[in-house]
């Protein structure tokens, strides 16, 4: 960005939060990065590359606004199902993108870390992932979590596993299976929810992502593509954000939980 820009960008930073409370835990469910590319002729690898752009611009201003959580739907497990060329090319652009964005992360004080069936991951790609999470591990400002061969089902599934596993062991009774102790065997264990979730690309459904977390989340549509979602829209859905009342079951005068992040 230009001076100017940069100047009326933080002007309209200030104001948003201002405005009202900024969401403490986004959730982004980048969909799009093919049809953006056939579109406009390219092959589907370019719009994942021009998606790895949004991520870097969407990051930062998350950041700056006094985001404190982002969790980005890298990759799921039904992305597995891919072309097998299509999956190497999204993995060696995920190492690409870890080498190339640690200095990015260091610079905002934005701490790396994923949550999945990481095993998957191609070696090469673990490790430089473990890398980034290791070097990033002590900065404060804000978390990106990367959500990699990750899907809701897959999780709660796991989850379900080691609960059992416990309680067949004698470590745990039945009776004191709640949404609590459930919530600590999820991979975003000690994470808050999201208290916004933002889907690009038009669809309007969850797509198994984050499906325990999402229960009292905002929800956010655009039909823009991921790699046309850049920080103006992420001001536009934090205001959508802003306006709702958040009663999470509750009547809108039980107490002053309305529109204040979770």
């Amino acid at each position: 960005m230009t001076t100017i820009e940069a100047k009326d960008d933080r002007e309209v930073q200030a104001t948003l939060m201002a405005r009202g409370p900024v969401p403490q835990h986004v959730a982004i469910i980048m969909d799009g990065n093919g049809r953006w590319a056939r579109e406009r002729g390219f092959p589907r690898v370019q719009g994942h590359q021009e998606g790895a752009e949004s991520v870097r611009d969407i990051a930062e201003v998350s950041a700056q606004i006094g985001i404190r959580h982002l969790t980005l739907y890298t990759f799921s497990t039904e992305n597995w199902k891919r072309p097998a060329a299509e999956i190497s090319a999204l993995m060696h652009l995920l190492i690409r993108t870890l080498r190339r964005e640690v200095r990015t992360l260091h610079d905002n004080d934005i701490r790396l870390n994923a949550i999945g069936d990481l095993g998957k991951l191609p070696a090469v790609a673990r490790r430089e992932l473990d890398d980034v999470m290791q070097s990033t591990r002590d900065n404060t400002r804000m978390t990106i979590h990367l959500a990699l061969s990750y899907s809701g089902r897959w999780e709660l599934v796991e989850a379900a596993r080691s609960i059992a596993r416990a309680a067949a062991e004698g470590r745990l009774e039945p009776d004191v299976v709640d949404e609590d102790l459930v919530a600590t065997h999820l991979s975003t264990a000690g994470i808050p929810d999201p208290d916004l979730l933002i889907r690009t690309g038009g669809d309007i459904r969850i797509s198994n992502f984050l499906l325990w977390q999402v229960a009292y989340s905002e929800l956010w549509f655009t039909r823009e593509f991921w790699p046309s979602f850049r920080r103006p829209m992420l001001y536009e859905a934090i205001r959508s954000f802003q306006d709702r009342e958040r009663r999470f079951g509750s009547l809108p005068d039980d107490g002053d939980r309305g529109r204040s992040a979770q």
